[in-house]
């Protein structure tokens, strides 16, 4: 499944997949690719009786609908109060989330089913030049330029905050006995706090967003290598997704790649 769009004078180009894993018994991931809005996605679900699958799709398509709600900059139906110290987009983007957050929480408390659900969540947004992300929780964006691949988002988790605190060793880290453990997530509280970062693409940028399935299956330097040898995004999905099941596949998997490159 891919897309594209013109960008400044390039193209960005899309694909995505997800996939249940060797372990899971149905797939609580959700993503979204660019469709009226330029617009990228990638959700986590947790909780039981597949009330997981519900949170993440919850938040996909309520933050897509948000867009295409505000495309034409109509703030009459903003939820929360904008902050004027930052650009119209960004604000978007935190409303955006914000809104999937107190949606999925007011399920939860409504109907037993959903009760604990929550979901991961981050999210892409080309505009004006710029590529704002939005992020809560582990689910990563990664971005390789110039032969160098770097994590740009930073998990909120038990483990990050270890070895932030503690300056865990590779092997401390390695043995941590609860890598998945979340301490933010959309659906824990009525409110969130946003994580936004502001990227400058180039030509010739890869971006990646995945669930914790592929970055907890396949270290960042086969991901990086798969990116670089792979041009066919689609197939370069698929090649990530067949590694973390290879790798044991213990939870579901979702990748979107993107490339920057000539029109």
């Amino acid at each position: 499944m891919s897309t594209s769009f013109p960008l400044d004078g390039m193209r960005a180009r899309f694909a995505g997949e997800t996939n249940v894993g060797m372990k899971r018994a149905h797939n609580e991931d959700s993503f979204f690719l660019p469709e009226s809005e330029r617009l990228a996605i990638v959700a986590d679900g947790m909780g039981g009786h597949a009330s997981g699958e519900v949170a993440s799709r919850m938040a996909v398509e309520t933050i897509a609908g948000f867009f295409r709600a505000t495309q034409d900059e109509q703030q009459l139906t903003w939820p929360f109060k904008m902050d004027r110290g930052h650009r119209y987009d960004v604000n978007r983007m935190v409303t955006a989330i914000k809104l999937a957050n107190l949606k999925i929480h007011e399920q939860a408390q409504k109907d037993p089913q959903c009760h604990g659900m929550g979901t991961t969540v981050v999210a892409t947004l080309f505009a004006d030049g710029a590529l704002i992300v939005g992020h809560v929780g582990d689910s990563r964006l990664y971005r390789r330029r110039d032969g160098r691949f770097e994590q740009i988002t930073e998990d909120h988790s038990l483990l990050n905050d270890y070895i932030k605190i503690k300056h865990l060793s590779p092997e401390e880290i390695a043995n941590f006995p609860h890598k998945n453990v979340i301490v933010r997530a959309l659906g824990m509280k009525d409110s969130v706090q946003v994580d936004v970062h502001i990227d400058n693409p180039r030509l010739g940028d890869v971006y990646v967003l995945c669930s914790d399935g592929l970055s907890g299956m396949v270290k960042d330097q086969e991901i990086s290598d798969v990116m670089v040898a792979e041009r066919d995004l689609d197939v370069c999905c698929d090649r990530l997704i067949s590694m973390a099941n290879k790798n044991g596949g213990l939870d579901n998997i979702t990748v979107v790649a993107i490339r920057i490159e000539n029109p």
